[in-house]
């Protein structure tokens, strides 16, 4: 699950994921504060000397620094149970990593209705103005290249709606090819 920021891809997944058990959540490292009211395992949240020790061991699939606030983001390598399927919430440049290290890959790319809404979850979320209009400018481009990358985008319009349109996503990827006749 990819997209720019302020999209609604962390109530997504976590509705997704709610929905279907057989799914397994990556947890991201940041170097950026917890946001009030943000759950304490929403990441992993380090400082930049560990997080610059374990990007030079290897230990991420995928990792950044964020050009709208310069904090560093990465998917550790995943390690789910057996049987389940990977979830990874990640911004485009990581679903990029991601998808050349791993191009079976499943990118969907999530966007918000407007820049407008976009703005609007950003604030909710505590993000001051110049952060957020940073990420607008990054959006634009973010969702340019994501379109590139993505099997299908999924616009978060309503939430409930979003979430079915993911779950059938899923679905039409597990399930077999019909045999051809």
């Amino acid at each position: 699950m990819s997209g720019p920021g302020g999209v609604g891809k962390g109530t997504l997944v976590s509705r997704l994921c709610e929905r279907d058990p057989s799914l397994w959540l990556s947890r991201s490292w940041t170097t950026r504060p917890r946001r009030p009211g943000e759950a304490a395992d929403e990441y992993t949240f380090v400082d930049r000397g560990r997080f610059r020790t374990r990007a030079s061991e290897g230990g991420f699939l995928e990792w950044a620094e964020l050009a709208a606030n310069g904090e560093l983001y990465g998917t550790p390598w995943p390690d789910p149970a057996a049987g389940r399927d990977v979830v990874l919430e990640i911004d485009v440049q990581g679903a990029a990593q991601v998808v050349e290290r791993h191009p079976e890959a499943v990118v969907v790319l999530v966007v918000a209705p407007s820049a407008e809404e976009q703005a609007s979850r950003m604030r909710k979320r505590g993000d001051d103005e110049d952060h957020i209009a940073r990420r607008l400018e990054l959006g634009v481009r973010e969702e340019e290249w994501g379109r590139r990358l993505a099997a299908s985008v999924v616009v978060n319009d309503e939430l409930d709606r979003a979430v079915d349109e993911l779950a059938s996503i899923l679905r039409s990827h597990r399930e077999p090819p019909a045999p051809a006749s």
